[in-house]
């Protein structure tokens, strides 16, 4: 994989992240195939890949069994990258991801990502019902990741403990991470690094310097490769676009309150909705949020990406039509177009 860095638009990568949201009125089966549709038109527009994340115990999320997903979504897709955003690899036992992801490489060669991540995914009472007796300490993300790369490698074909499918495969490994020990253990072991910071913006900066200053060239990676996780909420006018952004505020202030119901529809104000102290968590929890029209939207994210130097924006759009959020990746991939 290759590290060069440009901050041209045109040559940066763009990519999508899905919860697999379901929207206030809608079923679970609903939001998978918008999930699909959403993946397709992504591949149509030229997006690099399609990334669902794990999440469990939450009613406004479907994609706790993340590696069904990413099936379902490769088999509907032909040549976009699908992959996971990531599987929170504390909840797993590392013979079962490498048997899961190894079974869908060998379903779709050449298009299957692995990104790890080592939180929850959830609440703690549902990570102790998901992890049950296990106890999780500092040492054991490294030490799942090495096992997992064992798994993977040719060299483990004579063991006693084996990963079939999976065993000699190519499922290239993604450290996500919202602090900067991520950073630092992705930068040594010398995996790209993607950075979550749609939800959690405190650390980018220093994570991203510590990634660089920590890696170590590897077998995947001869140079830094980095992705930021942004929020993205594109439309034809800055207000319209502001307009569905109520949406996501919505959801942010059911997290902060923990009362996360479904995607709401936007409001036409957010006062009276939420209290002052409210609001500056959430402007301060979604501060790397682009939302306007086009013109807006390439401005900031041109400044964002000269600032981080990222090589790949991964975009997360929370929003409640599912036409407005195609519409939103349309106006995001015209910017690829345009340089």
């Amino acid at each position: 994989m290759e590290g060069k860095i440009d901050t041209d638009l045109g040559n940066i990568k763009f990519s999508v992240l899905d919860l697999v949201p379901v929207a206030q009125g809608a079923t679970p089966l609903q939001s998978i195939h918008k999930s699909l549709e959403l993946a397709q038109h992504a591949e149509t527009l030229g997006f690099e890949r399609f990334w669902i994340s794990e999440h469990h115990n939450m009613e406004s999320l479907v994609s706790s069994a993340t590696p069904i997903l990413i099936g379902h979504i490769a088999q509907g897709t032909k040549t976009i990258r699908v992959g996971s955003g990531g599987v929170m690899l504390p909840n797993h036992a590392p013979l079962i991801v490498a048997e899961q992801f190894g079974t869908l490489e060998t379903l779709y060669p050449g298009r299957i990502d692995l990104g790890l991540g080592r939180a929850p995914g959830t609440d703690q009472l549902t990570a102790k019902a998901l992890r049950r007796n296990r106890t999780e300490n500092v040492h054991d993300f490294p030490n799942d990741i090495a096992e997992l790369q064992t798994y993977f490698s040719k060299e483990n074909k004579n063991a006693a403990v084996r990963a079939i499918p999976g065993e000699g495969l190519n499922v290239p490994l993604y450290l996500l991470g919202s602090s900067t020990f991520s950073a630092q253990l992705a930068g040594s072991k010398g995996l790209p690094y993607a950075f979550a910071s749609h939800f959690a913006p405190t650390h980018l900066h220093e994570a991203l310097r510590l990634y660089h200053y920590n890696f170590e060239p590897s077998a995947q990676c001869i140079a830094p490769y980095t992705i930021a996780c942004v929020n993205v909420i594109a439309a034809e006018t800055d207000e319209k676009a502001k307009h569905l952004e109520t949406s996501l505020q919505q959801l942010a202030l059911g997290i902060i309150r923990n009362t996360r119901k479904p995607l709401p529809p936007p409001v036409r104000s957010m006062d009276g909705l939420w209290h002052e102290v409210e609001k500056a968590q959430i402007q301060m929890m979604m501060y790397y949020s682009f939302v306007g029209s086009k013109k807006t939207i390439k401005a900031q994210l041109s400044d964002f990406i000269a600032n981080t130097q990222v090589n790949e924006i991964m975009a997360v759009s929370h929003i409640f039509d599912h036409q407005d959020r195609l519409r939103s990746y349309e106006i995001l991939s015209s910017l690829l177009k345009d340089e």
